[in-house]
């Protein structure tokens, strides 16, 4: 048995805060329609923790590492990047962050980790794999690339009741669209909630996958429009959040060993400039195209502040973290940004062809511990298109993630993800002793 902890803390905003994700939608919140939350796992003497935003900026997942009761290198923040909450990240993705929400989400964490710690019990694990629903899309190309997998993590108390459930899914959290205005989850809220209903005492936590060009079944540019779509619902978000519950919930579930272990590394990335042209060119060139195209003027006007502040600036390698945690043979991974699904594909590869986690499920996680943007795999920059092109200005990096950056991430993800399982079966190992050598003394 492992000692297993969970907490949900909520973080929901008052109404009237900018909300990130959509460059469409210039109106604040008005309501909510769910809470927003952040939700602790914690296994052993290590944490998993999800935030209900759009991201987590490296210099906050620090701050909240450390003043967190648990080890910093013990901890994987990431986001659930719903485009349904406040924006979360100061001096990125063009909306004003407010300091009072950040502050609140700093602190939410701190407490979700501190409460899971203080809530541990002994628990099993299992674990499993379970069925693709079928609605992750790729966006950038028909018939492309997706993650299908979804990995489950269970734990049950020494009674038999369900502690906390852990799933993960490669898809953006978008099924609503700019014309939103409530604060939600997106079907990652429907997920959990079905969940719990099915587990009653337990809690839910979702991670979502390298989603970083997949979707539910819309074109990336779609979402600069602030039209409603009647395939954009919260009807379809709570469809969709429903059949991933249940390929959850028919997976049957193997028991899991006791090992843990972590392990994390930092890589610097580097940014390209593809603009060829002079900032006061584009500028030029945007300010025409504002002017002809008023339903996409919005867009241009972003533009045109990024080539006056931003293009070509502070573009030096930008260090992240990668990390990984092993629990009872599953691999947890977790990379910065929007990862895209082949990255996970190849990631899965590799660990396979290793020998790691053999017949255990892996998690590959986005979005954690910073989201800078997107990181497209080498290949996709012949391609081209919003993710390569255009991101960038939105999310306010000087320029895009150099090609190369995806694989990087792969290997260290792979790098980790050794790392910690021999970690695990070294902490076995050194419990195994302890044990014996206290019997030959007793």
């Amino acid at each position: 048995m492992i000692e297993v902890g969970v907490s949900k803390v909520e973080i929901t905003a008052p109404p009237g805060l900018a909300m990130a994700g959509f460059a469409a939608r210039s109106a604040p919140a008005t309501g909510t329609h769910d809470p927003l939350t952040v939700r602790a796992l914690v296994v052993g003497d290590s944490a998993l923790v999800t935030a209900d935003v759009i991201g987590i900026e490296a210099a906050m997942s620090r701050r909240a590492r450390r003043r967190s009761c648990l080890a910093d290198d013990a901890i994987t923040i990431a986001a659930t990047h719903t485009h349904g909450a406040p924006n979360s990240m100061q001096g990125r993705l063009w909306s004003r962050a407010d300091p009072d929400f950040l502050a609140a989400l700093e602190t939410g964490i701190v407490e979700a980790i501190d409460k899971a710690v203080a809530s541990r019990r002994p628990a099993s694990m299992r674990g499993g794999t379970g069925s693709d629903p079928g609605f992750a899309k790729n966006r950038r190309h028909k018939d492309g690339a997706v993650d299908p997998v979804i990995p489950i993590l269970r734990f049950d108390g020494l009674d038999g009741d369900p502690v906390a459930i852990l799933v993960s899914y490669a898809c953006h959290p978008v099924v609503l669209a700019a014309d939103n205005l409530l604060l939600t989850g997106d079907y990652v809220h429907f997920v959990r909630e079905e969940l719990e209903a099915a587990l009653p005492g337990a809690v839910a936590i979702f991670a979502t996958g390298c989603a970083g060009d997949i979707n539910s079944g819309h074109s990336a540019h779609s979402s600069l429009s602030a039209q409603g779509n009647a395939d954009r619902s919260y009807e379809m978000a709570a469809h969709i959040g429903s059949g991933i519950a249940k390929a959850v919930m028919n997976c049957d579930l193997s028991a899991l060993d006791d090992r843990c272990g972590v392990a994390e590394n930092r890589i610097d990335l580097d940014f390209l400039s593809r603009e060829t042209a002079s900032a006061d060119m584009l500028i030029d060139q945007w300010n025409s195209l504002a002017q002809s195209d008023a339903d996409k003027a919005f867009i241009y006007e972003i533009w045109i502040d990024w080539a006056r502040n931003r293009m070509a600036k502070d573009i030096d390698p930008l260090e992240v973290r990668c990390t990984a945690l092993c629990w009872g043979g599953s691999i947890l991974i977790g990379l910065p940004g929007e990862v895209f699904a082949q990255s996970a594909l190849r990631l899965r590869d590799s660990i396979a062809r290793d020998g790691i986690a053999a017949e255990y499920p892996v998690f590959i996680i986005a979005y954690a511990d910073d989201n800078p943007g997107y990181i497209p795999p080498r290949a996709e920059y012949r391609s081209g298109g919003y993710e390569i092109d255009e991101a960038h200005r939105f999310y306010g990096l000087g320029a895009t993630f150099a090609p190369g950056s995806a694989e990087r991430l792969e290997q260290t993800g792979c790098l980790v993800a050794k790392n910690a399982a021999v970690a695990a079966a070294q902490n076995e190992r050194a419990i195994n002793n302890s044990t014996i050598e206290r019997g030959n003394n007793g």
